[in-house]
């Protein structure tokens, strides 16, 4: 319990009618072997995975040989809240029909997280593509996460559309750059009244913690867990940011100044 009153008050991460308790989400790919998913993911604590419909195999539906291992078996739907998402899309066309794909395979799932791409080399997005993509989806009665450039008029244009979280690049799909540039990330959480998880360019705990302690309601990684060195102790330290720069933010920092202030009050000198 907190004793300042000036601190925030918390509450569970909320949006298309659920809550969460964990603010870490997690992609699938890049991993070892599912083995190494696994436990990966459980280190997390992580609620909610994300997994590419094109890429990944989760049922006979997609055309992949049976023999090949299913991820729902490791990371089972009962457990985990599974995000289909569109990976490797490049136009709203692609997406759209990604998404009914995916909603076929996960017994009518509506929560999905939406991403057109616009270059094959950056992996940046194309937000035309992707708001065209969303308005069509949202009005197939689809719950849309969607990501997006760090660009705060973008991001009210998804919102404006009804999409039921926004998430802003860090950096570039795979970079582990971290934040190139807080200054849009926290205009857009200061603008927006859906969640904001930043997504892509995370490459360690302080990123990860950085993006908490400017007001995200989450982080999505993937390749800043997959490509460490050891990726279920990566995981273990990226739930522990997420957590720390959550209360952080909740506490409130203290003022930056431009000259120095004694830690001890100068009026009670005993000698």
């Amino acid at each position: 319990m907190t004793t300042k009153a000036t601190a925030r008050r918390d509450k569970p991460l909320a949006f298309a009618g659920r809550t969460w308790r964990s603010r870490l989400l997690l992609g699938t790919g890049k991993y070892r072997d599912p083995e190494q998913t696994r436990e990966a993911v459980e280190n997390s604590g992580c609620e909610i995975v994300t997994v590419a419909i094109r890429r990944t195999n989760i049922g006979q539906k997609t055309g992949q040989s049976s023999g090949e291992p299913n991820l729902l078996d490791i990371l089972p739907p009962q457990r985990y809240t599974i995000l289909p998402n569109t990976a490797g899309c490049y136009s709203a066309d692609d997406a759209v029909r990604t998404c009914r794909l995916a909603r076929e395979l996960l017994d009518g799932a509506r929560l999905v997280k939406l991403e057109v791409l616009g270059d094959e080399k950056t992996l940046l997005p194309d937000v035309r593509e992707t708001l065209k993509a969303a308005d069509i989806l949202i009005a197939d009665n689809f719950d849309v996460m969607v990501y997006t450039n760090d660009d705060p008029v973008a991001a009210r244009a998804f919102e404006d559309a009804g999409c039921v979280a926004v998430m802003p690049l860090a950096a570039p799909i795979g970079s582990g750059l971290g934040i190139r540039n807080p200054l849009n990330i926290a205009t857009i959480v200061d603008n927006a009244s859906v969640p904001i998880i930043v997504d892509a360019g995370v490459g360690t705990a302080s990123d990860a913690a950085i993006a908490m302690e400017l007001g995200c309601d989450g982080v999505l990684m993937n390749t800043a867990i997959a490509e460490a060195g050891d990726p279920p102790l990566m995981a273990t330290a990226m739930k522990q940011a997420v957590e720390a720069g959550r209360r952080a933010w909740l506490a409130g920092r203290m003022p930056r100044r431009r000259h120095a202030a004694a830690s001890s009050p100068g009026e009670r000198l005993f000698f």
